[in-house]
């Protein structure tokens, strides 16, 4: 009992930490006023360099492949360590020596690849020999990226990392179907290094030639203003409806993520004001920072920008982002709208009334509506097929303008520098984990551990695909616990796809459609849901501190408030019409199958549909919803009756008992 208690006042002083830490802007500027000038000149250099080397790629010309890839891995180099250094941490200016030691390790590591470009380029892998010279540029990379990620990503993925290298030395010791033969020195450094499934993959490529890009975008697209009106918008549009500042946040979080694909980003963002109006008008402090941490995860699978994940995907697939975008809209759509529907019937239940005394109190938004400019013509152009950099290119200048307009956003040169100095800071801190995750992909296509749970997949679950995607969901969900969404996207992608697409193509109802898309939303979606999955949930964690609440039982609340994530992607797999994958008639049936669930859901868990609903009736509803998660068929045919007779009498009782007016929405 005592060890629980310790745990609790552990994750409760974690939460109070996370939730008292600046937001973006705040720490951004916090940051330039504590550094010397001496480093931040060198870093408005170094930004401003970057931006530049950026910009010739995408509007000029692109460098060669073993050029441009390596020189931006070293400028996020270089940006953590002066950002993010041990001198400032721990007080002691002798540490710059080491702080030092790795910027000159960058900056060495890409002079080798600058003056070796064209002969890389030709190099064969694996056969022309891995010289003295490459295997210290290699000791070199892996050592300021593993120092990177623990600065600047998480000690867990460093952790994570350092596991799949002892297994690269140390797997010929591991007995039975994990066996591996081993490594040489250089070979492990050539594949590391070297692999185009290695540091400089297709991950970090995503990096170099998108993710910059939307990151620098959204930067600008904050200063302008316009993050501020969406969460105003969002205030305002629910701000006299019954359960007003829940559907705020549900909104507003909602809006938000669809620039942002941060989730502790957004809570801090929307939390602020959501959840303490959540508290004064009825909801306890955990459901308060539940439901904020529900809404603000969403933001990473919300069309039209998604979390990096979805960038990443679309590169491994080689689809155009737009599909990746298009096929998250209806989940999107249904996890929000799950969110919406739950707190409404939680309202319903407390009788959380519209009260006028509890209002949003912000600056009129019609006044305010053109920063969102820079958001539109983003869409407009995706949607037109203007190629995504390009398109963010564009709209950061557009938000430049826009926030000329007003006296409030105009940009002066510090403020001008902050922005860059932001975005380039988010830049580094996804360049890092996409590299690092390099390292894990390399290992694990190199020691054949995807081929071998692939087999322990199909052997264990004797070709069940709905096993798979248990054993899968449940992978997924482990690796999202202790990693960023994107490294637990791409490990679980490397792991799992193999097993999961030969089950899908073995479908005959799959014949024509796109299984590579299917499978990697799949698992994309558990690794997002993953960051509100307890112990580690970085997300509830933050909105508990703000809500002044237990983060442990503000972690359960937000896993159970986020269940239709966890069905969602069993029923687009089944019915890849929720992915736009299929007719119109077809899409249009699996749409109703999934508000039928997600109603189904919302009950069993508020516990309120048109009445208050007994132990028995919470289980039906759930048993219910769970048929939908079911292979087609008989299933579904259950799940549609059940939904009807279970909805249709809690109608009539509730309207029966005198009830019946709550069934009406705000």
């Amino acid at each position: 009992m005592a060890d629980n208690n310790d745990t609790s006042s552990k994750l409760d002083e974690k939460a109070k930490e996370l939730a008292n830490e600046p937001d973006e802007e705040s720490k951004i500027q916090k940051m330039i006023k504590a550094m010397p000038k001496w480093r931040y000149y060198l870093l408005v250099a170094i930004s401003i360099f970057w931006v530049v080397f950026q910009l010739r790629i995408k509007l000029y010309k692109p460098f060669r492949p073993w050029f441009q890839l390596p020189l931006h891995m070293c400028l996020a180099l270089i940006v953590v360590f002066l950002m993010n250094p041990l001198a400032d941490k721990y007080k002691n200016k002798l540490l710059w020596i080491v702080d030092g030691a790795l910027c000159f390790m960058s900056v060495w590591i890409f002079q080798y690849f600058a003056r070796n470009a064209d002969y890389l380029n030709q190099r064969m892998y694996s056969v022309d020999p891995f010289t003295g010279e490459q295997i210290v540029v290699a000791v070199f990379l892996l050592i300021t990226i593993l120092e990177a990620t623990r600065r600047v990503v998480s000690v867990a993925l460093f952790g994570v990392i350092l596991f799949f290298m002892a297994y690269a030395w140390f797997g010929q010791f591991v007995p039975g179907i994990f066996h591996y033969q081993g490594i040489t020195f250089d070979r492990f450094c050539e594949t590391l290094m070297l692999s185009e499934n290695g540091i400089f993959g297709s991950p970090l490529n995503t990096s170099l030639n998108t993710l910059f890009y939307f990151l620098l975008f959204g930067s600008f697209f904050a200063t302008c203003g316009g993050g501020a009106v969406l969460i105003d918008c969002g205030m305002k549009l629910s701000d006299k409806t019954v359960g007003g500042p829940a559907k705020a946040a549900v909104i507003s979080s909602g809006l938000m993520g669809m620039i942002s694909g941060s989730a502790v980003a957004n809570v801090s963002s929307t939390g602020v004001f959501t959840i303490p109006l959540m508290k004064k008008t009825g909801y306890s402090p955990e459901e308060a920072g539940a439901i904020e941490s529900v809404a603000s995860t969403g933001g990473q699978i919300m069309p039209p920008i998604m979390g990096a994940g979805a960038f990443i995907m679309a590169e491994i697939i080689g689809l155009q982002y737009i599909h990746i975008a298009a096929s998250a809209v209806i989940p999107a759509i249904a996890y929000f709208g799950s969110a919406f529907i739950l707190v409404h019937l939680l309202a319903r239940k407390r009788h959380i009334g519209k009260d006028s005394n509890l209002h949003y109190e912000g600056k009129p938004v019609l006044p305010r509506l053109y920063r969102l400019l820079p958001i539109v013509v983003l869409v407009v152009m995706i949607i037109i097929g203007y190629s995504i950099p390009r398109s963010a290119i564009i709209c950061t200048v557009v938000s430049i303008i826009v926030s000329m307009i007003s006296p409030e956003t105009r940009l002066s040169l510090k403020k001008l520098i902050a922005t860059i100095l932001d975005g380039i800071r988010q830049a580094a801190n996804i360049a890092i984990p996409t590299a690092a995750c390099g390292i894990m992909i390399g290992i694990v296509v190199r020691s054949g551990i995807a081929v071998k749970i692939s087999k322990l997949i199909g052997k264990t679950g004797n070709s069940s695909l709905l096993l798979a995607l248990l054993i899968a969901a449940i992978g997924c969900l482990i690796l999202g616990m202790a990693l960023p969404t994107v490294a637990a996207y791409l490990i679980a992608n490397t792991l799992f796809i193999s097993a999961i697409q030969q089950l899908l193509d073995a479908q005959p109802a799959m014949s024509g459609l796109n299984t590579a898309l299917i499978g990697n939303m799949f698992i994309f979606y558990f690794g997002v849901v993953a960051q509100i999955t307890p112990p580690v949930c970085l997300a509830s964690f933050t909105a508990a501190g703000i809500a002044n609440a237990s983060a442990w039982k503000t972690g359960w609340k937000a896993f159970m408030y986020a269940s239709v994530a966890f069905i969602a992607p069993f029923m687009f797999v089944y019915r890849p019409a929720l992915l736009l994958e299929g007719s119109v008639g077809g899409i249009i049936v699996a749409g109703s199958m999934l508000i039928l669930a997600t109603f189904c859901l919302g009950a069993a868990i508020s516990g309120y549909m048109f009445k208050d609903l007994n132990t028995v009736e919470r289980i039906l509803f759930l048993i219910v919803a769970l048929f939908y998660i079911m292979p087609q068929g008989f299933s579904d045919i259950l799940g549609v009756v059940g939904s009807i007779v279970l909805l249709g009498y809690c109608f009539l009782i509730g309207k029966k008992n005198g009830s019946g007016q709550s069934a009406q929405a705000a």
